[in-house]
């Protein structure tokens, strides 16, 4: 139980990437590899304000503001040089690489001994419960200190999915949403598309960088290499949210996003709990977004066959 409560929780963490994803991928169309780098960018930033003796929320939140910068170099890169959207990406990737060195000072930073945001979570559960107070959960002897953290992670994020949906609702964000699904209807319309695209790729990265960061406290330590992969990850907690949620209101693929990426980390953490070598957890996750990618595809086509073979008999 204590793995699954710990995986629920990650899950949570990084629904904010699934997020930052969504916005990039399926509203701009936007195949944005800054994500690796500006996750990165947001877990050494907070790391390296936190160890200063800055306030982890505000930490936290210049975290964010860190990857929307990032972001919205990679979208003045694309619009104003004409610059194909992957390669300006991986650009700005890149240099975030020597710039999170820069930041962190070194290729590590430990935060065990440190005030985060969830040292505040588990003092409070001590205060409230005492420390080491164990519940029953299903059968399961489970630390209340987990519980609390699970609770703040799962209101935060139906807080950050709240406030997305809005945006979303707004005159800007409709606009954004027009740009991705049709740039030049909207540019007769008179929104500048440019700015649209910069911003909505400034947002992405900011809640990028802000799972980085998050993740970071919780685990108790930033790493130069942690953004790796990431952006597959995202993808993946997409693309399976999508799959089991279908339907297309913003509403809806905002909570698949959220829903995809808690049952992402639940399967990663069941193959690990299955003996898997964790130097094989790339090439799983490779699989489950191969499998992830093909499914609505082969779903699509058994229902084309089920049709032309229900016409056939008809006829």
């Amino acid at each position: 139980m204590a793995l699954l409560i710990g995986s629920i929780t990650i899950g949570l963490i990084l629904s904010l990437l699934a997020l930052g994803i969504f916005i990039s991928f399926r509203v701009f169309d936007f195949p944005d590899i800054t994500a690796e780098g500006s996750f990165t960018f947001g877990a050494a930033t907070a790391a390296a304000l936190i160890l200063s003796g800055m306030n982890p929320m505000l930490a936290s939140f210049i975290a964010f503001l860190a990857g929307m910068v990032a972001g919205a170099t990679t979208g003045i890169i694309h619009t104003h040089f004409k610059i194909n959207p992957l390669l300006a990406g991986i650009l700005v990737m890149t240099a975030l690489y020597s710039i999170n060195l820069h930041v962190m000072g070194k290729s590590n930073l430990p935060l065990m001994s440190e005030t985060t945001i969830f040292s505040w979570v588990e003092n409070l559960s001590v205060q409230w419960a005492g420390e080491g107070t164990k519940t029953n959960v299903l059968g399961w002897d489970v630390l209340v200190r987990d519980l609390y953290v699970l609770g703040f992670c799962f209101v935060a994020i139906l807080l950050f999915s709240f406030i997305l949906w809005w945006f979303f609702k707004t005159n800007i964000g409709t606009a954004m949403r027009a740009t991705g699904d049709n740039s030049q209807m909207i540019r007769a319309l008179g929104v500048n598309t440019k700015v649209m695209i910069i911003t909505g790729i400034a947002l992405s990265n900011g809640f990028i960088a802000l799972s980085g960061a998050v993740l970071a406290q919780y685990q108790g330590f930033a790493d130069v290499q942690m953004g790796i992969g990431m952006m597959v990850w995202g993808l993946a907690s997409v693309i399976i949210g999508e799959a089991i949620i279908n339907d297309t209101s913003i509403g809806f693929v905002i909570t698949g996003a959220v829903t995809g990426s808690i049952l992402f980390r639940i399967l990663v953490a069941i193959a690990l709990r299955w003996g898997l070598n964790p130097n094989d957890l790339k090439i799983i996750t490779a699989i489950f977004v191969f499998i992830a990618l093909i499914l609505p595809v082969i779903m699509k086509n058994k229902k084309k066959i089920s049709f032309k073979s229900h016409a056939h008999a008809n006829n």
